[in-house]
């Protein structure tokens, strides 16, 4: 009588995932752009007012950010995101004396934590700070408004790893429509006021505007969530700044965030809100 001998089958063993030799944390990116702009900036045009105010906005960005995050949310939250309001507002204020680096500073995280609906803050931080010290503080606080001159290469470079950046994390369609919005918007400012349409496009092209289309409008937490939505939004920013801009108003792309961002953010919650109660009720029913 044959024994018949049985061999032991292994399971199928899943493929061996080889992890990448080097990989940055998406929270860290948009940090070292941010910085990248500042060096850019300051070492070709000295856009910093000086190092000390600069550091003074970041240090007070992120220990109040550690503080309102412990106190609201009972845990400790991830500085990344207070470095990039502090050296923004670092970057774009002007004034000759320290304290309105560090309020403006303070107004910006406060407002994440004080102004919120449902759950969510509806204004940009470093928008809504500088947008608040340019209104209240006119005579000390002004903002950044040097250009980069005849020297393309610093704002190409910028433009291009911030491109990159910003389609890695899936927003380049924002930093687009404004683009191309205001570059129309340009040219039909300059057909009715006369005014050479180079002196309307070249704004743009300055170190602020680098910071306002990368990081202001780009905000996750202060956009709406569709795509069709955030590029309606950005065209809208981009109208009401030229409707300003023709009204001489020299902090147009602040205050025309400061306006229609928030708009669109309560719309979005209140249209989730209606969403919800009648998903409720048909549950009910």
């Amino acid at each position: 009588m044959s024994q018949q001998l049985s061999v032991p089958v292994l399971p199928p063993t899943a493929p061996v995932q080889k992890k990448p030799l080097f990989r940055i944390d998406n929270r860290y990116i948009a940090p070292a752009f941010i910085t990248c702009i500042l060096l850019a900036g300051h070492l070709s045009f000295g856009i910093l007012e000086s190092y000390q105010k600069t550091l003074l906005a970041i240090v007070t960005s992120i220990l109040l950010e550690l503080i309102l995050g412990r106190i609201f949310f009972h845990k400790w939250v991830h500085p990344a995101s207070a470095y990039i309001t502090g050296i923004s507002v670092g970057i774009l204020v002007r004034s000759p004396a320290f304290w309105p680096y560090a309020l403006c500073s303070a107004i910006s995280i406060t407002s994440k934590y004080v102004l919120r609906v449902k759950g969510r803050h509806v204004w940009n931080p470093s928008n809504f700070g500088i947008s608040v010290m340019l209104f209240l503080a006119a005579e000390t606080v002004a903002t950044l408004s040097i250009q980069w001159g005849n020297y393309l290469w610093p704002m190409l470079i910028i433009w291009a790893l911030g491109s990159v950046i910003i389609w890695r994390l899936r927003r380049f369609h924002i930093t687009g429509i404004y683009v191309v919005s205001f570059i129309a918007f340009a040219f039909l400012r300059s057909w009715m006021t006369g005014s050479p349409w180079q002196s309307e496009i070249a704004p743009i092209t300055g170190p602020m505007y680098q910071l306002f289309i990368f990081f202001m409008i780009t905000d996750p937490k202060t956009t709406v969530r569709s795509t069709k939505g955030q590029c309606l939004v950005v065209f809208l920013v981009a109208l009401v700044e030229m409707v300003m801009r023709l009204d001489q108003i020299v902090y147009a792309p602040f205050y025309a965030l400061f306006i229609v961002g928030p708009i669109a953010m309560l719309v979005e919650i209140w249209l989730d809100s209606r969403r919800t109660n009648f998903t409720k009720l048909t549950v009910v029913q």
